[in-house]
């Protein structure tokens, strides 16, 4: 560039003392065909950045970095024969499928990154055990297309049905059914393919100690190849929406929605609207009904399909106008409580389309910022406490918050990496931030406060999002963490299965 100016500033001194048209001409030609020329390379050079194959990130694209070759899962024999060559070049090995997972766990420098969404078929569906068997690479959407004309449902997923089953069990994730808790309580068993290429089958009663670590392991033991999981009915559901406070929810949890037989799936959002910052909730359950009762003649065939997403553009525009201005963020919130809050009208919905919400609206792409997720666990009484201290958090620190909801999940601890220790209530927060170096550093100090903060209050927070917490806080939160990282080097000695989650922290 500074090349190019010296060149463009000599020739236009030629030009302007030049009194001969032809010679004014020649040069501006070259001007001319310079800058064109400039324009060329630079378009190149950006697209080049932006399209290299070799380049892999996640959605939050707070860090991106060259892989040294890119396998595209669509057999096990392509699977196997790619750990066996990494194994024998030297190479690390890194594991991506829907690449939501936001703090480096699905991508490592220079390793043979395993692109997992082709390796996507269902082998067995088991109507009367109600099982289904899938190669991990399938998605949530795949399932519920696949399962829905045998009028059976998933137990345990997340909120949006986009993401692969692979990387979900490598997550651990929970879901908005009240009666479960993470999706190992739902998980028979899996095939995992080891960093030896040797295939191994894990479940509750066959290499045990695999299955509590690979299932919330974020793909450091080794690749899931198929899982079999449970599933349930694809029951039909009237859905109820009320208001009421945080202080207020806990009460509620208890008293009408754990261990109620006739709840089918629950959450609850907060108001993340400057000036009345959590100040209000709306809780949205839905109700197992006789679907013989509730559906008229002709409504079937409506109700049973499933539906698909609507508004996109609408609700992007919405979004788009919290992440820019506060009056955004109130506008979002009264459309919220105008279209799901409203009292006095019900929803007839199956299960699966309750479990298929809008989520193509919260695509984004910005040079300048991005939108990422958070997640916080607290035991159910310590939750107002919670939501006071985040309030502070983030009003001091003016952070950019799009949305909290929050979710009811079950004990278990099943997975040495266990996040529901005890019954909690789980909050997850939408912010955007800068993708400046001053933007990350600020989201990092802010995220340190509300880790400890509910530490402080013996929850956690979910591992599954960003490295910003330091060591001494996920030794904190999480008090197997060294031993899982022990089991780590037992089972992979030579770590070969490898992501910036495990190097951050090992």
């Amino acid at each position: 560039m500074d090349n190019f100016l010296i060149w463009y500033h000599l020739h236009k001194k030629i030009i302007l003392q030049s009194e001969d048209k032809h010679v004014k001409k020649v040069f501006i030609l070259l001007l001319s065909i310079g800058l064109v020329a400039l324009l060329f390379f630079a378009y190149v050079s950006f697209n080049q950045q932006e399209d290299d194959p070799l380049l892999a990130h996640d959605v939050s694209r707070h860090q991106s970095v060259h892989v040294s070759e890119i396998v595209e899962g669509r057999e096990e024999e392509a699977l196997i024969d790619a750990v066996l060559k990494a194994k024998e070049d030297g190479l690390n090995v890194s594991i991506a499928g829907a690449r939501h997972s936001q703090g480096g766990h699905a991508f490592y420098e220079d390793s043979v990154w395993l692109n997992m969404k082709g390796y996507n078929q269902v082998l067995d569906l088991d109507e009367d055990n109600q099982t289904i068997t899938v190669q991990s690479g399938i998605t949530w959407e795949e399932i519920q297309e696949y399962i829905n004309p045998y009028g059976l449902s998933v137990k345990v997923m997340q909120s949006s049905n986009i993401f692969t089953i692979g990387g979900s069990l490598s997550s651990n994730v929970h879901g908005r059914d009240p009666r479960f808790g993470p999706i190992i309580e739902t998980v028979e068993s899996f095939r995992l393919l080891r960093e030896d290429g040797t295939v191994q089958n894990v479940s509750r009663d066959e290499n045990e100690e695999l299955f509590s670590l690979v299932i919330g392991g974020f793909g450091l033991y080794g690749v899931i190849l198929d899982v079999t999981l449970e599933l349930t009915e694809n029951d039909v559901y009237v859905s109820k929406t009320e208001s009421l406070t945080f202080e207020e929810y806990p009460e509620f949890i208890k008293q009408s929605i754990k261990q109620q037989e006739e709840v089918g799936l629950h959450f609850a959002r907060l108001s993340a609207t400057p000036g009345s910052l959590f100040d209000e909730m709306y809780a949205t359950t839905f109700y197992k009904i006789d679907s013989e009762d509730a559906l008229y003649p002709g409504q079937e065939d409506e109700v049973w399909e499933l539906q698909e997403e609507k508004n996109v553009k609408r609700d992007a525009f919405f979004l788009n106008l919290s992440r820019s201005y506060d009056w955004g963020k109130n506008a979002v919130w009264y459309l919220q409580q105008r279209l799901y809050a409203n009292a006095d009208e019900t929803d007839i919905i199956t299960r699966n389309n309750a479990m298929r919400p809008p989520v193509k609206f919260l695509d984004y792409e910005s040079d300048k910022d991005t939108d990422i997720l958070q997640e916080y666990f607290l035991p159910v009484d310590r939750f107002p406490e919670f939501i006071q201290d985040l309030k502070a958090i983030v009003e001091e620190e003016e952070l950019n918050l799009l949305n909290a909801t929050v979710r009811f999940t079950t004990e278990n601890d099943e997975a040495y990496l266990n996040y529901a220790r005890e019954d909690t209530l789980a909050i997850v927060l939408l912010f955007n931030h800068e993708l400046s170096d001053e933007g990350k550093e600020k989201m990092q100090a802010a995220t340190k406060r509300m880790v400890d903060a509910a530490i402080q209050l013996e929850g956690t927070y979910y591992l599954t999002y960003q490295t910003f917490p330091d060591k001494n806080q996920i030794q904190q939160a999480y008090p197997r963490i060294d031993e899982f990282f022990e089991k780590k080097r037992e089972y992979d000695p030579e770590e070969r299965f490898m992501n910036y989650f495990y190097e951050s922290y090992r």
